[in-house]
């Protein structure tokens, strides 16, 4: 059990008991507890009635956090999701790309609009040592993680490794291990987007207090109708290019992409899943590849909870999106929103009726939105927020340079891309052999 759930002040029972929604708030992260907001009790009792006062003035004395130094980062990988990273530092204040590296020349011409300054370099050891570089990112097929990790780390330089960390559990493991013997002054953050993200913070709370009553099953899913498959004239480069198809390179959709919906997961329901079930084939795209273009992959925890997470490639319906289903409300997390869906016999806690409410056909969700006490403090309404949000990548790429500049935690340290890792390679496993694999206690140890 993680220190957050153990926190007697994030126990249900006591809040339910208290009747406090200022309480839940402050815990929640939702409303300053100071004259803002009318008087705690006034605040307090109204919500007890179910009464809607106006919402708090603007704080003349709020300041905002300043953004961290500057960063000069180097990236190495241009492929689609280096490409991606690209633009998305090209939109920060402080992350001036100065480097980049890749084997393949046509890969400059392409990211020389996002960094028309940088360097260029065709071996990734010269990125590394660049002296201009501070920060490395490194957005590589999978399977050629170790190699240029390890180099970074050992260069002394900040690191932000994508994820899954490692194609095979050897490779995961040496990874881990020299992550975790980094001075505490260097960073090394995994590319689990999920994780650094303020929203998904904001959500685990509210599973975490178990306003949502005890979980009983989640399920995530990704659909996607496209091949994954890329063309050249050069048969060498294709291969290259199509990494994600085949074993030997690719941990598939399980891996690759089930990842980030694994790790949350393990992250919501607070312990290491004790199986994984995987099934799958290729039903859509009959060509050469390897791994499924669709498939289901079941984590299994203590107590009879499951977490389904399925994928396919041949179907675009309901895109992406992960459930959380609790005995007094269910979670739904989509396009980096989130709502909760209460039941009828749910215990009224007070916060509900400050909340916008979306239709959801039949169903009401209430809107959770992350960084209320900010949104508050500049005078404002937390539901007007409920849209404004930024890509997954970017709060990661942002809190990169934040943990580099100020030295704070990672969230997405080396341990969270181990496990997260871990439940990866075996789920790619078991869908590839189309099984049950034990996850014994011993396979998350570093």
């Amino acid at each position: 059990m993680t220190p957050e759930s153990s926190n007697p002040d994030l126990n249900r029972r006591g809040f339910v008991k208290a009747g406090s929604f200022a309480a839940l708030m402050a815990a929640m992260g939702g409303v300053p507890l100071d004259a803002q907001e009318a008087g705690k009790a006034e605040r307090a009792a109204a919500a007890a009635e179910g009464k809607v006062l106006p919402p708090p003035k603007a704080d003349p004395n709020y300041k905002e956090k300043p953004p961290a130094k500057p960063l000069k980062i180097g990236v190495i990988g241009l492929g689609n999701h280096g490409r991606d990273i690209l633009a998305t530092l090209n939109k920060l204040p402080n992350a001036p790309v100065t480097a980049l590296c890749d084997t393949y020349k046509a890969a400059f011409r392409r990211a020389a609009e996002a960094a028309p300054k940088a360097t260029q370099h065709a071996d990734y050891r010269a990125l590394i040592a660049d002296p201009e570089v501070q920060g490395i990112v490194i957005a590589t097929p999978t399977h050629l993680h170790r190699e240029i990790a390890l180099a970074a780390m050992q260069s002394g330089k900040h690191v932000y490794l994508e994820a899954p960390m490692a194609r095979s559990m050897a490779d995961a493991l040496e990874i881990a291990r020299a992550a975790k013997a980094l001075p505490a002054k260097q960073v090394f953050q995994v590319g689990l987007q999920l994780r650094e993200n303020p929203q998904n913070h904001h959500v685990l709370k509210f599973v975490r207090t178990a306003a949502t009553g005890r979980l009983a099953m989640s399920r995530g899913q990704w659909n996607k109708k496209q091949s994954w498959r890329r063309s050249s004239p050069n048969p060498d480069r294709e291969r290259a290019l199509n990494w994600r198809l085949f074993h030997e390179t690719s941990l598939g959709l399980a891996g690759e992409i089930g990842v980030h919906s694994l790790d949350l997961a393990r992250w919501y329901h607070d312990q290491l899943p004790v199986a994984v079930h995987g099934f799958g084939g290729i039903v859509q795209w009959q060509d050469d590849r390897e791994v499924a273009d669709t498939l289901t992959v079941v984590l299994e925890f203590k107590g009879g909870v499951r977490h389904l997470f399925s994928a396919t490639l041949a179907n675009s319906f309901e895109g992406e999106n992960d459930v959380y289903f609790g005995s007094d409300a269910a979670v739904l997390i989509r396009d980096n929103r989130a709502w909760m869906f209460k039941e009828t016999d749910a215990p009224l806690l007070g916060w509900e009726v400050y909340a916008r409410k979306d239709d959801f056909l039949s169903d009401s969700g209430i809107a959770l939105v992350a960084n209320a006490t900010k949104i508050l403090a500049q005078g404002k309404k937390p539901a007007e927020a409920a849209s404004q949000t930024e890509p997954p990548l970017r709060y990661a790429l942002e809190k990169f340079i934040e943990h580099a500049d100020d030295g704070s935690r990672v969230d997405a340290d080396w341990k969270a891309g181990f496990e997260s890792s871990v439940l990866a390679i075996k789920a790619a496993e078991a869908v590839r052999k189309g099984t049950r694999i034990a996850l014994e206690p011993t396979l998350f140890q570093v």
